[in-house]
Parts: C-alpha cells; sequence; structure tokens
C-alpha cells in the first residue's frame, strides 16, 4: 500500500509542477492582477471553466481549440489564487510583486497537498475507480457549496469553510489531469 501512496504523491506533484510552470508564466505576462479579485469572483471563475468541462464532456465537442486539460490547470491555480486572497484580502490595485505571489501560490500548493496525503491515505486511493466527469461533477458541486457558505457570509454550521472546498477543488482536478495523463500514456 506505501508504494502506491507514494506513486500517487509523486504523480501529484508532477502534476502541481506543471500548473505552478503555467502559473510562472501567466505571473511573467502579467503580474498578480489577480490581487483585485474577491474571492467570490474567484468562485465564479472557476465555475465557468468547471461548466466548460462539464460541457464538452457531455457534447463530446469543443469549439474552442482547447481541450478539458488545460482547464481543469486553471481549476487548480485559481484555486490556490482564491486560497491567497481568502489569507491576504483583495487589494484595489496589485500590492504584491510576483515572488512574493510565488511564495503564497507554494505555500497553498504544499497545503492542498498535504490534504490530499492525509485523505488518500484514509480512502484508500478510491479516487483511481472514479471517472474524470466524476471529478467534473464533485468541483460543481463543491462550487455550489461555496457560493452557498459565501452568501451567508462565510458562516457554517457543521460544514468545512469556503477554504477546505477550495483545497478539494484543487485535489479533485489534480486527480483529473493525473487520470487523463495516464490514459494518454504520459505516467
Amino acid at each position: 500500500m506505501a508504494d502506491k501512496l507514494q506513486h500517487t504523491n509523486s504523480q501529484f506533484k508532477k502534476e502541481l509542477d506543471k500548473c505552478r510552470e503555467l502559473f510562472v508564466k501567466k505571473l511573467k505576462d502579467y503580474g498578480p492582477a489577480w490581487r483585485i479579485m474577491r474571492p467570490s469572483s474567484l468562485t465564479d471563475q472557476i465555475l465557468i471553466k468547471a461548466n466548460r468541462i462539464r460541457s464538452i464532456e457531455i457534447k463530446q465537442e469543443a469549439m474552442v481549440d482547447e481541450g478539458i486539460y488545460p482547464e481543469f490547470q486553471g481549476i487548480v491555480n485559481y484555486g490556490v489564487i482564491a486560497l491567497i486572497q481568502l489569507e491576504l484580502g483583495f487589494a484595489d490595485q496589485t500590492d504584491i510583486n510576483a515572488d512574493k505571489a510565488l511564495e503564497l501560490y507554494d505555500k497553498y500548493v504544499n497545503v492542498s497537498l498535504e490534504l490530499m496525503k492525509r485523505k488518500n491515505h484514509d480512502y484508500d486511493e478510491a479516487w483511481r475507480a472514479m471517472r474524470v466527469s466524476s471529478y467534473t461533477d464533485l468541483i460543481l458541486m463543491k462550487i455550489y457549496r461555496t457560493k452557498e457558505i459565501e452568501g451567508n457570509d462565510g458562516h457554517t454550521l457543521v460544514s468545512e469553510g469556503v477554504d477546505a472546498n477550495y483545497m478539494d477543488m484543487i485535489n479533485y482536478s489534480v486527480f483529473a489531469l493525473i487520470k487523463m495523463d495516464e490514459a494518454n500514456g504520459a505516467f
């Protein structure tokens, strides 16, 4: 079992590294312009990406020349940005440099990775038996839960908070990326 968990950890880290590489490139293009976004706007941005994934899965056709793989990467990166925004709050203008943005990015990627390791241990690799379309549906459910919590000013009675939902969206997206890479022979 330990070998399976180590294999998952390795695959997970490789996918996160690809997402980080994309994040770094976008930081070079735009800087941390996302600092002006409120968490609720980031939730909606993730919703747009998840809806597009589901639409392509159902229609089996994309009219824009991008598949679902980059959309799952986008969910990872917007989820990390949302966690940063929860910590810092939103700004009226860009108020951090690229190095600080990357430091915060790495912090929340590591928090999400550690959560995945704990849950994967307890759930015994159950994610491997799931379909990519199930990750899409779970992400959409987490988005709608997040929107409800945001509508209640962040208050819950017994449920996890917004941050836990973002981390689950990140982790489901990485699992989807792994499954797609395995299907394409990348792992």
